[in-house]
């Protein structure tokens, strides 16, 4: 590592702005005010990506899932507007593309995760045209719901790459808010509906299967599993398949929503901070570093076998946070994460099936089931995704006011 000026000194460095890295920030401020915090983000814009998925179904603007940075980076951190250039755990060293250099006590790694376009042949040039969309972009969310409006007749595809992923809901949610547009015009009929996922199941958790089911068939759609898209002709429409294997087929298309294979950055992919597979190397309980103990980490970008969501990060910010001032006080780390995600699964407009659950797929409901019914679509769960969470979201997660998330003890 290249150091051209003194490191400058922090008790506490946060690689990443966004949701992990600020709900951390916050909930540290809030058990130890004086603790002297930076955060690195070289982004100008801060999105609340869950609200994605309602921009494709026609429910949100664009517009409305976007903030500047400036407006939700806390006031009281030091805030480098800078990429990290590498990273020296053993310096306890972040370097910046500046040729700065900052020290800590502590760092939080919350850096998200890659979308990786390149590894499907032809996507890049065609996203955005030809009737090639995804949820994933914010400038593409939009497109979405324009295909839906105007597809009438001809074939949709929806593809969900191999785990790891961000959202594993994401790409169904997608498919059912535009079936349940279709549905509603009387156009479903004539749209034949491909669900084409590389994976073996449904979902996840088998306790929420059944709903999904009943829509898949509600639906007319038709699921193919150890579908892994590969390539994209956009002029042509036309996609390409690995199935099960080696084989591989071709399928036209008149409408192709994509989720792209995801991993790690390089910066966490290329350090001595990741494990064998890139992810950030976490105990999945303390979110403490398995080999620098003055290092923890959340969000996308970890090992943990948790669902990477939202939700998760909403958890894991004050696991980090107090194991992390613990640790800069001498004191055993107590915080304890069980795992917890959740997958607001929009399954039509008006109703959506709450999924909450932890490691192993273990049901953690936040809320009496006369309130939630657990595995069943409700319209209260909808109000929920599209009206309290996203409060909940600006006004409370981003600002360390730890609702319902009290962190574990450890066993």
């Amino acid at each position: 590592m290249r150091h051209t000026t003194p490191a400058q000194r922090h008790d506490v460095v946060i690689v990443g702005g966004g949701t992990g890295g600020i709900a951390t920030a916050s909930s540290l401020k809030k058990r130890q005010p004086e603790l002297d915090i930076a955060v690195v983000e070289p982004q100008q814009d801060h999105f609340y990506q869950p609200g994605w998925t309602l921009v494709g179904g026609g429910v949100f603007s664009a517009e409305q899932t976007r903030r500047s940075m400036a407006s939700v980076m806390p006031g009281f951190v030091d805030w480098y507007q800078n990429r990290v250039e590498s990273l020296d755990p053993e310096a306890h060293l972040v370097a910046l593309d500046d040729g700065r250099s900052l020290e800590y006590r502590a760092l939080v790694m919350a850096p998200g995760l890659e979308l990786n376009w390149q590894a499907i042949e032809g996507l890049e040039q065609t996203l955005g045209d030809n009737g090639v969309t995804s949820n994933y972009r914010f400038d593409l969310a939009p497109y979405t719901w324009q295909l839906v409006q105007s597809l009438h007749r001809g074939r949709a595809l929806f593809s969900q790459p191999p785990m790891p992923i961000k959202c594993a809901g994401a790409p169904q949610k997608a498919m059912y808010l535009a079936c349940s547009e279709w549905e509603k015009r009387d156009a479903l009929k004539d749209i034949e509906v491909q669900f084409c996922n590389a994976g073996n199941a449904l979902f996840s958790v088998p306790a929420y299967v059944p709903a999904l089911e009943r829509y898949i068939e509600r639906y007319g759609i038709d699921k193919q599993f150890q579908h892994n898209l590969v390539a994209v002709d956009g002029p042509a429409q036309k996609a390409r398949f690995r199935v099960a294997g080696d084989d591989e087929i071709e399928i036209d298309f008149d409408m192709l929503h994509v989720v792209p294979p995801q991993r790690a950055p390089a910066l966490v992919r290329e350090s001595t901070l990741a494990n064998d597979a890139g992810w950030l190397d976490l105990d999945p309980e303390t979110l403490q570093h398995n080999r620098f103990d003055d290092v923890f980490g959340l969000g996308d970008a970890s090992a943990t076998a948790n669902a990477k969501t939202a939700a998760a990060i909403r958890k894991q910010a004050p696991v980090v946070a107090e194991n992390l001032v613990a640790r800069l006080n001498d004191r055993a780390l107590n915080a304890a994460y069980r795992g917890y995600g959740a997958c607001p699964l929009t399954v039509e407009r008006g109703r959506v099936v709450l999924a909450e659950f932890g490691y192993g797929g273990e049901l953690q409901p936040s809320f009496p089931q006369w309130l939630n019914r657990g595995t069943a679509p409700t319209a209260l769960a909808w109000h929920f995704k599209t009206t309290a969470l996203p409060m909940v979201y600006w006004h409370m997660l981003l600002k360390g006011h730890e609702w319902l998330i009290r962190p574990d003890s450890r066993r």
